[in-house]
């Protein structure tokens, strides 16, 4: 009987791709919020599907921690993929995926570019030869030409405008990875000019997986995440769409640091080990050399840098001017839909940590030279329900929590509820959670989320969050709110995808900005009055058509911007995005105007880059944008992608400011990138 209903679902599964071939990164797009991501979690989460795209998991021998990296299956679907698999030893087709009731259509087809079938069966424990015997080998390497100069590379700039990196990576199973990054941003001195080591920024690692008792172990650069991310987390963060797919789960997770990114990572070794069946612990040791701005003494750090950017004699001489060891370990319990862990670690800086606080909202930055935090985290899950938190405090003394609640009514609808209470005087030097202000304090809040798929090919997805912030922000006194709301409606018929969204964001700022940079707490008393901050009001709109099949790709797509603080700002933007593949060809191109009256109503949209190259720019002013992507897959070893985009601006004579100052109204840029397999 399940031969048969294989058979008819793998059909189902021909059919269905032959009319919807879309990628992952339409999925990204769809489902990311970028004015709510930085650059660098943005970067680090799209480098993370970009790895996992290339090397895809083997649904036979994966294991729950490895389907924990896809930031968009919730716990209860994890834990669905592998009781199916227990039952039946193993998958026979990826089509098999219909079969488990957790997983809607939509999430099949997020699911479908990360995950694979390998029919030949494998050793459990295979030895350091075999995992040799065959590996993968990539190498890729992209330059970026810009056809104008900056004012920095005119004068001021130590290097060339031309910004490239090399990535090798060898990967053999599930089981080995080995990476090498090299990375230097656009001015930047290439071995010259006090970088004698060529590229500005290195990174590499070895990464171990599922050998024996031994979970995971790096060793070089890498990230680490345990629990909801309140005490530790270098990785990628839990926007709030996000969190309507994962219904706020919590994970554990060791990987190596391969992104360009020069910010949040550890360097030295971790490894998690089995103790017993359950029973996982969690080493790390990390000492690495950090930017800083020092005092006039040398002896104090006043400000950590993450930019990475080198550019300058000034910038120069920030590099590596500290260095910082963080130690620690976690505990973890899982059994029977139960999970209990313990996370801790010292960090510890060679210079005292000495933030300048004169303005409100800096009041709490941490400072001092040693530092802990610790916290526990905890849940359950069954059929339809689960719920899961965790509450951390460290040497700052206050505290953090964070819980989530979950119920999953069948695979059409879905709840979510999130609780945060982050104290003012909580301060962690690597968290990274749910948030509104973008940071784990000073924040406490509820939000509110249903997924609903009443029909085959139509979901929709809504969310509310309210929350409140005790001390001052950027912009905005002691006592100030913010309320986002959001709703998204997906229609996929065959190949043809209609998505329409609308946001609303309240939020409060001071009646003069200038009151929260004033170095008077006393203004903490009296922010209450309500006549001190001003209501102010965000709408955002988008509407889009696709369309996708096996050689043709379109999609039109309409923005909206509208911000009220005092006065007006509006904003809209028309783009399409075409491409078709022929042969060994693949093809596409884009175009946009954009209308917007200032940066307030600014907007974000998707252009498709190179592989590993995350790509989400904002627009605002009078302009158009345009962008040509021509990829050969000369073999199933070598492959090329150029890219030529341009900007062009109908508002301004020149673009942008200081060093980055370009003297003229449209700036040009071309891309090469050539990867080889073997």
């Amino acid at each position: 009987m399940r031969e048969l209903l294989m058979l008819i679902l793998l059909l189902c599964s021909l059919y269905a791709k032959a009319q919807n071939d879309r990628t992952w990164q339409q999925y990204f797009d769809e489902e990311s919020l970028p004015e709510d991501l930085d650059a660098e979690s943005g970067e680090i989460t799209y480098d993370e599907l970009s790895d996992l795209a290339q090397n895809p998991l083997d649904l036979n021998t994966c294991r729950r921690e490895d389907l924990e990296r896809l930031p968009f299956l919730s716990s209860q679907q994890v834990m669905d993929i592998m009781e199916y698999r227990d039952r039946y030893h193993r998958f026979e087709s990826t089509s098999e995926l219909m079969m488990i009731t957790s997983l809607d259509w939509r999430d099949r087809e997020r699911l479908l570019p990360f995950v694979t079938v390998v029919s030949e069966a494998r050793d459990t424990v295979p030895s350091f030869k075999s995992l040799l015997r065959r590996p993968k080998q990539e190498v890729v390497g992209t330059i970026k030409i810009p056809f104008y100069k900056r004012e920095g590379d005119k004068e001021g700039y130590l290097g060339y405008q031309y910004r490239h990196w090399l990535r090798y990576t060898l990967t053999a199973g599930q089981h080995l990875k080995i990476a090498l990054i090299g990375s230097q941003d656009a001015g930047e001195p290439f071995f010259s000019n006090g970088n004698s080591l060529g590229y500005d920024f290195y990174s590499g690692y070895v990464l171990l997986r599922h050998i024996g008792h031994l979970k995971a172990a790096v060793v070089g650069r890498y990230k680490l995440r345990f629990g909801m991310g309140l005490v530790l987390n270098t990785s990628f963060g839990m926007g709030k769409l996000a969190t309507l797919s994962t219904l706020g789960r919590s994970s554990n997770s060791i990987t190596g640091h391969g992104s360009r990114s020069e910010g949040s990572y550890l360097q030295g070794g971790a490894a998690t080990v089995t103790l017993v069946k359950g029973l996982d612990l969690t080493g790390f040791v990390s000492w690495r050399k950090i930017d800083a701005t020092l005092t006039d003494s040398g002896d104090s750090i006043v400000t950590i840098l993450k930019t990475g950017y080198h550019r300058t004699a000034s910038e120069m001489r920030r590099r590596r001017d500290a260095s910082q060891l963080v130690a620690g370990g976690n505990i973890n319990y899982f059994r029977n839909g139960f999970h209990l862990g313990v996370t801790g670690f010292y960090s510890s800086f060679d210079k005292t940590l000495a933030p300048d606080n004169g303005q409100i909202y800096r009041r709490w930055y941490p400072a001092g030279r040693q530092f802990w935090n610790a916290g526990v985290d905890y849940g359950y899950l069954s059929n339809k329900f689960t719920f899961a938190g965790e509450t951390a405090t460290g040497s700052s003394g206050g505290l953090a929590t964070l819980n989530s609640v979950s119920f999953q009514a069948s695979s059409q609808l879905s709840l979510v509820a999130v609780q945060r209470f982050y104290a003012y005087q909580y301060r962690s030097l690597f968290s990274n959670s749910f948030s509104e202000g973008g940071y784990v304090n000073n924040e406490s809040g509820v939000y509110f989320g249903v997924n609903y798929a009443p029909l085959q090919g139509v979901s929709l997805q809504v969310y509310t969050d309210y929350s409140y912030f005790a001390w001052a922000t950027y912009r905005a006194l002691p006592g100030s709110r913010r309320w986002d709301n959001m709703l998204t409606v997906t229609v996929e018929k065959g190949p043809w995808t209609l998505l329409a969204r609308y946001r609303l964001k309240l939020s409060q700022q001071n009646l003069n900005t200038e009151e929260a940079d004033k170095d008077d707490y006393s203004h903490a008393v009296v922010s209450t009055d309500s006549k001190l901050l001003l209501n102010k009001t965000d709408h955002k709109g988008r509407l889009s058509l696709a369309y996708s099949s096996d050689h043709w790709q379109f999609k039109t797509q309409g923005d909206i911007s509208y911000s009220y603080f005092r006065e007006g700002s509006f904003g809209w933007m028309v783009s399409e995005v075409a491409g078709c593949r022929y042969g060994r060809w693949r093809l596409s191109a884009m175009a946009g105007y954009f209308h917007t009256a200032d940066y307030d109503s600014r907007l974000y949209v998707y252009v498709p880059g190179v592989l590993y190259q995350f790509s989400f720019p904002s627009f605002y002013g009078k302009g158009v944008h345009c962008a040509l992507n021509v990829r050969c897959d000369f073999s199933s070893h070598l492959m090329a992608i150029a890219r030529l985009s341009a900007t062009n601006y109908f508002d301004r004579s020149s673009i942008s400011s200081g060093l980055q100052m370009i003297d003229s109204s449209s700036m040009t840029d071309l891309e090469l990138q050539l990867r080889w397999k073997f």
